[in-house]
């Protein structure tokens, strides 16, 4: 995440492109809004490049299987001396980042991350063990 973060403040859209799934989606938490692949996520991110405004600091980055959260510290304005962190749930699968939902509130996306974490820790099966329980 953070060459991903790296490559944006470069304007490096062709790592980009290379670290992005085709099919990649990027939403604010309805699947069917937002990019529904790289080349509209590419294209985002040309329109925010030339908007001005500096990238926001990546202050933490917390993994958990396939699952990134990425809280960012949004730049202050005059409007908004001290704005509140955000963050975005990334998901990544076989190196390639297949979906980032934007969170306003990094401490909502944390909470996700850890229900995840704790849905793919229930749904996982047992394993076996080297004992010899049951054998004669």
């Amino acid at each position: 995440m953070r060459e991903v973060h790296a490559a944006l403040a470069r304007g490096d859209h062709a790592t980009l492109e290379e670290l992005l799934d085709p099919a990649v989606r990027w939403h604010a938490g309805d699947p069917q809004a937002g990019c529904q692949n790289r080349e509209q996520a590419i294209a985002w991110i040309r329109r925010a490049g030339r908007s001005g405004r500096p990238l926001p600091e990546i202050v933490d980055v917390v993994e958990s299987g396939d699952h990134i959260v990425v809280v960012l510290q949004p730049a202050a304005s005059a409007g908004e001396p001290d704005p509140p962190r955000t963050a975005n749930l990334t998901t990544v699968r076989d190196g390639l980042v297949t979906e980032m939902v934007h969170y306003d509130d990094a401490e909502a996306a944390l909470r996700e991350l850890r229900r995840l974490a704790s849905a793919a820790s229930a749904s996982d099966p047992p394993t076996a063990s080297s004992g010899t329980a049951g054998s004669r």
